[in-house]
Formats: structure tokens, sequence, C-alpha cells
């Protein structure tokens, strides 16, 4: 029997989950990260990936045939030759990119989805001006660099990566505006998310108990990995990921993009994934509560009575989607004595950002919202999910699994199948 792995870099912390070719999961692993302001990212996210490696059991280590990886969109960092990294990677919500905009609005297509100070280019062209840039020769996302830890292949990145670089979904390259840029790295060469890179480094195999013929495959996002988890299919039906971010994906067989709202649209198959990220969501709610205080009050609340209180619930200044806005205010204020009322009007806000993101994607052009499902920690707080299904008054259910490491093992599993198949 051969199994499979997938494995999630997420916004609170990285999973993996075994499946067999049933799509049944076998075994899951989970690390945290620590939240420190200052943290070194990249030791962190290695840490994390030989710690999940480590709790996978021998007996089923043994038969992972494919592994397949996510990380958060638009996160990246640059290398050296050796794909030793230069500097801090930027994250998926660092916003610096802003100070580039002019230039890049001079250079991108109208309404391109790399015009966001949060993009993978807007972030390359502004780390352009740091010292570290003239070590650099390669700049890889996230999931591509932890791929190249287990494969040991620098420069291969995959199209749902990509997107926020510049590439072409639609016509599978780099298109001619990005390349008159003639930036002097290495950018990554795009496959089709799945598509196997290589096997792992022996020493990696041999270390963790894992076969020598295991193939890594090109990976994805951690949004459109809970988006292949959830069970949604049919242009209409979207998931909503409600972790530390807020994250929506609708199916639909228009493609839509207009950086305007930060909205674009990231090919499956023959439908197009149309979404947008914005940056309120579950951290904003740890940020206040704990997590036994978010269970507690939420139970005392009446999703049927909307509350009076309207916040646009963020950490910090800027968000993404549906206002794409760098200098946003957060609105917090006025806070009630209650703590349950206070929760109760975060979690209304929330709803009403939601409504409003997909509404708008369906004025852009989408598909008509028929079903919402719903992934990441949120979707265990039934208040929260009860206040949602008000706003969007369509159908909102739980994901069939919860967990984007599920929907990247899916890839890692479907991919491979068919790869055999073809051979």
């Amino acid at each position: 029997m051969v199994l499979y792995l997938g494995i999630d870099f997420g916004t609170s912390g990285a999973r993996g989950v075994v499946i067999d070719d049933e799509a049944r999961i076998l075994s899951q692993m989970r690390h945290p990260w620590e939240m420190a302001i200052d943290a070194d990212w990249v030791t962190c996210w290695e840490k994390a990936l030989w710690r999940l490696l480590a709790a996978i059991p021998g007996e089923l280590g043994r038969q992972i045939g494919a592994i397949a990886i996510n990380g958060t969109s638009s996160t990246i960092l640059l290398t050296d030759a050796t794909g030793q990294p230069v500097d801090a990677p930027l994250l998926y919500n660092d916003a610096r990119g802003s100070m580039v905009l002019k230039d890049l609005i001079n250079i991108a297509p109208p309404n391109h989805t790399v015009l966001s100070a949060t993009s993978s280019l807007a972030k390359l062209l502004w780390m352009q001006q740091l010292p570290s840039f003239s070590q650099a020769r390669y700049l890889l996302h996230q999931a591509d660099w932890l791929a190249f830890m287990l494969h040991g292949q620098l420069g291969i990145s995959d199209y749902h990566n990509a997107l926020k670089l510049g590439y072409d979904v639609e016509k599978l390259q780099y298109p001619q505006w990005l390349e008159k840029l003639q930036i002097p790295i290495q950018l990554p060469q795009v496959l089709a998310p799945g598509t196997p890179i290589g096997e792992l480094r022996p020493e990696i195999a041999s270390k963790f108990g894992l076969r020598r013929d295991c193939l890594v495959c090109a990976g994805t996002t951690d949004s459109i990995a809970a988006f292949l988890a959830s069970g949604a299919k049919l242009p209409g039906e979207a998931v909503t990921s409600l972790g530390s971010t807020l994250v929506l994906k609708l199916l639909s067989r228009t493609r839509i993009e207009d950086a305007r709202y930060g909205i674009y649209s990231h090919r499956l198959g023959d439908l197009w994934l149309t979404g947008g990220a914005s940056n309120t969501g579950g951290a904003v709610l740890k940020n206040f509560f704990t997590d036994e205080e978010l269970v507690s009050l939420s139970r005392n609340i009446d999703v049927s009575t909307p509350s009076e209180l309207d916040y646009y619930p963020l950490l910090k200044e800027g968000d993404r989607f549906p206002i794409n806005d760098p200098q946003l205010l957060p609105r917090l204020e006025p806070r009630p004595d209650n703590p349950g009322d206070f929760l109760h009007g975060l979690l209304e806000s929330m709803a009403r950002i939601e409504t409003r993101g997909y509404e708008l994607l369906q004025n852009l052009g989408a598909d008509q919202l028929t079903r919402v499902y719903t992934a990441g920690g949120g979707a265990a707080n039934s208040a929260w999910m009860g206040i949602r299904g008000r706003y969007l008054k369509v159908p909102v259910i739980a994901s069939t699994n919860t967990e984007a490491a599920y929907g990247t093992a899916l890839l890692a599993m479907r991919e491979q199948l068919k790869f055999i198949h073809i051979q």
C-alpha cells in the first residue's frame, strides 16, 4: 500500500496528515508557532518540518510514496546559490511592498494581481533595495523552499504560489511585461501543483525512516489546500477559511482579477478559484480572548439577534480584501464592559466583511454563491457559524475536512496516481 503525506505551513502553525489511497486519514501531526515579534522564521520553519517528519509513525513512514507542501500565499524569501536564505523572509501580510507600487503601476497591466502591497512581486522589488540582495540568486516561496529542503532542487515552484509573482496562469508562462523588468535573480520554474519534482534526498529518507523513492511534489498555497480538503466541487460553491486571517474562495466559471479590491483567481482544472484574503480573523480574536474564553463566551451569544457594534477588526493598519488599503485603520471602539458583547460585535463585524467580499466577487462576474464550506479553527465556533449564515443567506456548513494539510495530501495522491497511470 502506498501512502501520501500533506504538510501545511499556515498562519498559526504547521501540520501534517498521512492518508491512504482511499483518502482515509491514518496519522496527523501538529507544530504551533511561537508567535514572537522578532521570530526567526526560517529556523522556525525548518524546525517544524523536521519535527513533523519525526512524528510520523515508523510503519507509516516506510509506505509514504509522495509528499506535497503548502505555504502561505506571497510569503517569500531570497536565497544564495546553495539555497541558504540571505535575509529574513517577508510574510504573507507584510505590506512594505507599498513603497514600490507607484513604479509597479507603470509596468504591470491595469488592476493586475501584483498591484498589491503584499504581492510577491511588490515584495521582491522592495527587497532589491536591501544590502543583502547582492548575495541573492533565487526567489522562493515558503512552500518552494520547504520542498527544496526535501528534494534538493532549487528554483522550482507551482502556479498557485507563482500567481502573485506575476506568472500568467492562463497561458502558463511568465508574461513579457515581467521579463522586461530584468530582475537579476532566478525566478522559479513553474509547474502544475502536485507535479512530481524529485525523490527525497537520501539523508532525509534515512534520518526519518522514509522510502528512498518517495517523491516530493510541487505544492500549493494554504487557502487552496483548505479548498481541496473541503468537499466543494461545483461552480457557486465556496470555502471560507477562518484561521488567523479570513480567506474567501469561490469556484467560478469566470476568472476575476481586480487588484483594486485585492481579488485574484487561481486555476483549478477547467474552473477558476476566485477570491481574496482579509487580515481580519482569528488572530484578532486571540489578541483579546483566550481559547477557553472564546468557547465559554460564544455559548452565550444569541446568534439571531444582531449586535449594534460596528467594527473593522484588525491588529494593525492595512487590509487586502474586500478593501485593499495598506493604511486602513482598525476600528475596535466603542468597547463594551461585557466581554461577551465585545466578542459578539467582533464576530458580527467579521461576518459583514465576509459577506461584502462574496457580494463583490459576484458583482464582478463570478458565479452566484450557493453554499459556503468553512475551514480553519473558526469552523468549530457554532456562534460564528450561525451569525455568518444570517448574513450570507446560503447554507453554511463545516468542510468535509477542515485541515489544509489534508487537502495537500489529496493533491499529492491525485497527481501521483495520474502520474503512475500515464507511465
